[in-house]
């Protein structure tokens, strides 16, 4: 039976992510640093061989596909990162005097920002859309692919889907890295579920740490 393997990897540098602002649905390019960065790790490191590209919509995205694959992505919407509403653009030092913001930090799940989402909004978009590529692969047999996107896009989906099991902030990777994930018609079908094996680019932040390399070891 075919596997599917997908490549999640981290937009570039922003001039909001050296400032700490917070940077969701708000369209911020990548920088000169960030640029520079990616061009870097592409010289030293090979990028795996895809059949598909998939991106946020965002220009991050778009332009990080874009200096490591040189080629332009299918967008997807339900990748963008999850909108702050109205306190895109600011950090976390403007915000710690608003009652709306300390409200959110210590709320729950389905507390949203004024004019952005809540978690749960987030979870469920990106969830429902990383699905519904999954199925397009598997319908046209397409079996590889790269997804370009966001760290919290991809957390969300490590965190749901992932084996081994690891929580939301596990995930956390560098910008121009990610995860490779292979998927079993057969386990996605019946359990939802895929197997994380290895970081990428390969020796841009080394494999997969041992404590998640040996449950992988003993799921072949």
């Amino acid at each position: 039976m075919k596997s599917y393997v997908i490549h999640f990897i981290r937009h570039g540098m922003t001039e909001a992510n050296l400032n700490g602002q917070y940077a969701g649905s708000w369209d911020v390019p990548l920088c000169e640093q960030g640029k520079k960065k990616l061009e870097e790790i592409k010289e030293k490191h090979d990028y795996p061989y895809v059949e598909e590209l998939y991106a946020s919509p965002l220009s991050r995205c778009k332009e990080t596909c874009g200096i490591l694959y040189n080629k332009s992505p299918i967008l997807v919407e339900g990748f963008k990162e999850c909108s702050f509403g109205d306190w895109e653009g600011k950090t976390t030092e403007q915000l710690t005097s608003n009652p709306d913001y300390l409200n959110w930090i210590k709320g729950g799940s389905e507390v949203a920002p004024p004019n952005g989402e809540s978690w749960k909004m987030f979870f469920e978009r990106v969830c429902k859309s990383f699905e519904d590529v999954v199925l397009s692969l598997m319908k046209r047999g397409v079996t590889t692919a790269a997804i370009f996107t966001h760290g919290g896009v991809i957390m969300t989906i490590l965190s749901k889907y992932g084996i081994p099991k690891a929580p939301f902030y596990d995930w956390i990777v560098d910008n121009g890295c990610g995860y490779s994930v292979r998927i079993t018609p057969g386990l996605w079908m019946r359990d939802k579920i895929l197997e994380v094996y290895e970081k990428v680019p390969l020796g841009a932040s080394g494999e997969i740490e041992g404590k998640f390399k040996s449950l992988i070891d003993n799921l072949k």
